[in-house]
C-alpha cells in the first residue's frame, strides 16, 4: 500500500508517498504567498494552501497506481488561525504562527488571568503566537468577522476538512492554541468562556494516527483514489517531525533547523515545570512533550545568504570555515529576526550582531549566524537540564540539518552526540508514517518509527571545540538581557 503525508509548511508544502515498509517514492512541494500587511504581522490564504494541496497529490501521484493509495496524514504549521463562517468560507486570511500583532492580548491573559492560571488550566502560558490571543485580537479589532465564525481550525486541519468533510484537529496541534487541557487531552472550558467561543466553534479531538474520515467522493474521482482512503488526524509540524526522527517514546531529543528551530523531548509522564520558556504539550504517540521554539533558525541564515549576501551558494559559504574557527569567532548573532518565543517570549526582539572589528571577515558573519540559532535552541537545552533531564544524544532534521557544518556546530554546543538519519524529511515522513499506523500497516506510533527511521550516522562533539563552545555560550548568554529594554523603542 501507499501513504501519503502532507506537510504544510510556511513557505511550501511538502508531499510524500511512502510505501509500506518506509521506502520513500515520491516527494513533491509547491510554494504559496506569504503576506506581511503590516510590520510584525505574518498571514496566508487557506484557499492558497488547498489548491496546491490538490496540485501536489496528482503531481506526487502521477506514474504510480493510485488505487494503492490508502491514508493521507499530515504535519502542519502551528497555532495559525483559521476561521469560516456558516457557509464554510474562510472569513479572513490566516493568523500564523510567527505573527506578532497580539502582544496586548498575550499580556491580557499572562497578567490578568494569570500565568499560574493559565498553566493550570492548559500546561502552558501565552505566547503572542499561540491560537488564543489571535481569537482575542479578532474579536476585540474586527468584531465583524468575529461574530462570523461558525468554525476555528488551525492550519492542516482546514486541508483535512476540505479533503473529507470532517471538521477535526489532533492534540499534540491543539496544545498550541492554549484552549486545551494538555494533561486530560480535552477542550478547556474556562478557556473558551475567557475567548468568548463555544465548543461548538471547535473541532472534535483526535489522537495523531486516529482515522477522522474518508476521502471525499468527488476527490476521489478527481485524484483517480478508492473512495475508502482514510483521512488521518496528523500533528503539529514538530510532533510530526518528531515521529518521522523516531523522537518517540520517553527521553528521546530532536533538534529542528528549519524555519523555526525546536528542541523537542518525548516524555510518557506529563512533566510540569516552573519555566514557561518551555511548552508542555501532548505528542503525536500519545503521551506529552517539551517543546522549545524559536521563531527564526534556517530562516536566519536563508535571510544572510539570500538577502544580505545575494547569493544561493550556501555551501560554498561555509567551506572555507575551519574546525580551528569553531568556538574562536569574535562575532556574536541574535537571531531574533522575527521576536522570540523560547525562552524568551518576547515579539519585540530583533537580531543583532555583535563584537565586529576592523578585522572581521565575510566568513566570521556567517559562522555567526549559523552559532547564534544553535546558541538560542541551547537556551532550551539549559531548562530541560535544570528539569533534571538527563540528554546524552539528539536526533536533528530540517533544512539547516544539510549542512555538515551546522551539525558539527550543534554537536559541540550542546555537547551532544548528534544521530543523522537516513531520511530528513520531518513532517512529511510523519505524517505518511501516522497515516500508515492508522491502516492498521503498523500496532503503534512507536513500532513504526522503530522499523521505519534509521540512524545512518552520528556527529560526536569534539571536547576542545566543545569547551570553546561552552565559554562562548555563557557569553551570549549576556546579551539579550543587556539590549532588552531597547527593543521596545525600535520596532
Amino acid at each position: 500500500m501507499l501513504y501519503i503525508g502532507v506537510d504544510l509548511g510556511t513557505s511550501a508544502v511538502k508531499l510524500l508517498l511512502m510505501e509500506s515498509g518506509g521506502a520513500i517514492k515520491n516527494i513533491v512541494s509547491k510554494e504559496y504567498p506569504l503576506s506581511f500587511p503590516h510590520p510584525g504581522w505574518s498571514e496566508q490564504k487557506p484557499e492558497d494552501w488547498w489548491e496546491q494541496v490538490q496540485v501536489g497529490i496528482k503531481e506526487l501521484t502521477d506514474g504510480f497506481d493510485r488505487s494503492l493509495v490508502a491514508g493521507i496524514s499530515f504535519g502542519g504549521q502551528m497555532h495559525g488561525l483559521v476561521i469560516l463562517d456558516k457557509d464554510d468560507n474562510v472569513i479572513r486570511p490566516a493568523i500564523l504562527w510567527n505573527d506578532g500583532r497580539t502582544q496586548k492580548q498575550t499580556d491580557y491573559l499572562n497578567n490578568e488571568i494569570g500565568k499560574d492560571k493559565l498553566a493550570e488550566m492548559t500546561a502552558n502560558i501565552a505566547f503572542a503566537g499561540f491560537t488564543a490571543p489571535k481569537i482575542l485580537w479578532v474579536k476585540e479589532n474586527e468584531p465583524e468577522n468575529f461574530a462570523r465564525i461558525c468554525k476555528i481550525m488551525l492550519p492542516k486541519d482546514y486541508i483535512a476538512y476540505k479533503l473529507s468533510g470532517a471538521f477535526c484537529t489532533d492534540v499534540s496541534d491543539a496544545s498550541g492554541m492554549l484552549l486545551l487541557d494538555v494533561k486530560n487531552r480535552r477542550w478547556s472550558d474556562v478557556m473558551l468562556k475567557i475567548c468568548g467561543i463555544t465548543q461548538g466553534q471547535l473541532p472534535k479531538l483526535f489522537e495523531s494516527y486516529e482515522t477522522v474520515g474518508t476521502i471525499k467522493p468527488e476527490l476521489a474521482k478527481e485524484f483517480g483514489f478508492n473512495e475508502s482512503v482514510k483521512i488521518v488526524a496528523g500533528a503539529g509540524d514538530n510532533a510530526a517531525a518528531a515521529v518521522g526522527t523516531g523522537t518517540v517514546g520517553d527521553g528521546m531529543c530532536n533538534i529542528s533547523l528549519g524555519t523555526s528551530g525546536t528542541v523537542f523531548i518525548s516524555s510518557r509522564e506529563f512533566k510540569p515545570n516552573d519555566n514557561p520558556a518551555i511548552h508542555l504539550f501532548d505528542h503525536a504517540d500519545g503521551s506529552y512533550h517539551l517543546l522549545g521554539c524559536m521563531l527564526s533558525a534556517a530562516s536566519c541564515n536563508k535571510w544572510w545568504m539570500d538577502e544580505i549576501l545575494k547569493t544561493k551558494e550556501y555551501a560554498a559559504e561555509q567551506a572555507g570555515i575551519t574546525d580551528d574557527m569553531l568556538g574562536n569567532n569574535h562575532v556574536f548573532f541574535l537571531p531574533y529576526l522575527m521576536g522570540e518565543r523560547s525562552p524568551h517570549n518576547n515579539p519585540d526582539a530583533r537580531g543583532a550582531f555583535i563584537g565586529m572589528s576592523m578585522d572581521s571577515t565575510r566568513q566570521d558573519m556567517t559562522l555567526a549566524v549559523l552559532e547564534g540559532v544553535t546558541f538560542g535552541l541551547r537556551d532550551s537545552i539549559e531548562v530541560a537540564r535544570k528539569m533534571g533531564i538527563k540528554l546524552t544524544r539528539t536526533k536533528i532534521c530540517g533544512g539547516g540539518a544539510k549542512s555538515p557544518l551546522w551539525k558539527k556546530i550543534v554537536a559541540n554546543v550542546m555537547n551532544l552526540k548528534v544521530d543523522v538519519i537516513e531520511s530528513e524529511e520531518g513532517p512529511a515522513l510523519g505524517g505518511a508514517m501516522l497515516a500508515a499506523v492508522a491502516c492498521g500497516e503498523y500496532a503503534s506510533v512507536e513500532e513504526a518509527a522503530s522499523k521505519l527511521v534509521k540512524v545512518v550516522d552520528t556527529v560526536d562533539p569534539d571536547p576542545e571545540i566543545a569547551a570553546r563552545y561552552e565559554a562562548k555560550y555563557q557569553n551570549f548568554v549576556k546579551m539579550y538581557p543587556a539590549l532588552k529594554d531597547t527593543y521596545a523603542d525600535i520596532k
